[in-house]
């Protein structure tokens, strides 16, 4: 079985149903590339010394992602046991005192790795999801329209190759001068990361939409004639179902340019997720430094992989010709 159809199944869930022969056979290649990989990484890492020491091998990440997870578990008692005592002054206080009305300050300590995962993906999901928005209703106007499309694409095509170190800094002035609050709902940097992955990745959904509106079958839009569909009855009848392997397609690919724009923007723009942790271990020099940025890179590796076999399984459940691998 080809690779392709190896990620269907898995996708789809199928290697429940496999024999365990078959499924051996499925398996067989992929892990035998791993088993390479890591072996080859724990040979040459070995041979590369930095000024903070030798590449750090897979067992190294291994011991140092044990160690991050344990710093969170840590910071999650401290931050139990800070709440735990504020509940406990308040409630001697109000003993004492039945009218005082409490405040109650939230735990400040420092995001964990796990934090700033959470943050990474939040900013991720937000700019993308402002991004859809976005392409999604314009990319079938201009499917629909030739006009649309020909006053629109050459604005698409200056655009789209703009990497987000140009969009950064124009982004970061504008967002400072127009989000300018004593109590902002979003942090600044929150808002600076989110519109700068809005801007890199809707260009993918946008174009694919456009083309997958545009090879709608000619016998169903003729359908579309005969009964007199208006637009929006035309659009979520005939327009959508025919172009959505299309519009996935760009989805996806908007969404792994997404994630790989978000820890640019927050290296640059301090918003502290999975980018800011990498630029700190980086500044921070420490013998440490190199397996923890290490772990980092692998974990975002994982985690766009898993948004991207998210997507597949999200775009399976709801195409009717079921593409996609």
């Amino acid at each position: 079985m080809t690779r392709p159809v190896l990620s269907m199944a898995l996708a789809g869930g199928f290697c429940r149903r496999l024999h365990p022969t078959a499924l051996l056979r499925l398996l067989w290649a992929p892990v035998l590339g791993l088993v390479v990989f890591l072996a080859s990484w724990q040979a040459v890492s070995q041979q590369v010394v930095t000024s903070l020491g030798s590449f750090p091998g897979p067992l190294q990440v291994v011991e140092q992602a044990g160690n991050l997870v344990a710093e969170h578990q840590a910071q999650r008692e401290r931050e139990r046991a800070f709440l735990a005592r504020q509940e406990e002054r308040i409630a001697a206080r109000l003993a004492e005192e039945p009218d005082w009305q409490p405040e109650r300050r939230a735990y400040t300590g420092t995001p964990t790795f796990v934090d700033q995962i959470l943050t990474s993906l939040k900013t991720v999901l937000a700019g993308f999801v402002l991004a859809s928005l976005v392409a999604i209703p314009l990319g079938i106007v201009m499917g629909l329209s030739r006009i649309v499309h020909d006053a629109i694409n050459p604005v698409v095509q200056i655009f789209r190759p703009v990497s987000p170190l140009a969009w950064l800094p124009l982004v970061t002035l504008v967002v400072a001068s127009v989000y300018d609050s004593e109590d902002p709902m979003f942090a600044r940097s929150f808002v600076v990361s989110m519109i700068t992955v809005t801007l890199c990745c809707l260009w993918p959904t946008l174009l694919n939409t456009a083309v997958g509106v545009t090879t709608v079958s000619a016998d169903l839009n003729n359908v579309s004639r005969v009964l007199r569909l208006g637009w929006f009855t035309h659009v979520r009848r005939i327009v959508l179902p025919s172009a959505i392997p299309m519009m996935f397609a760009g989805l996806r690919v908007s969404l792994g340019i997404a994630w790989m724009v978000l820890i640019a923007a927050e290296m640059l723009a301090q918003n502290p997720g999975l980018g800011k942790f990498v630029w700190d271990e980086f500044q921070n020099g420490s013998s440490e430094s190199l397996s923890r940025i290490m772990t980092a890179v692998l974990v975002i590796g994982l985690i766009g992989f898993i948004l991207d076999r998210v997507m597949l399984l999200l775009q399976r459940r709801v195409d009717w010709q079921k593409t996609g691998v």
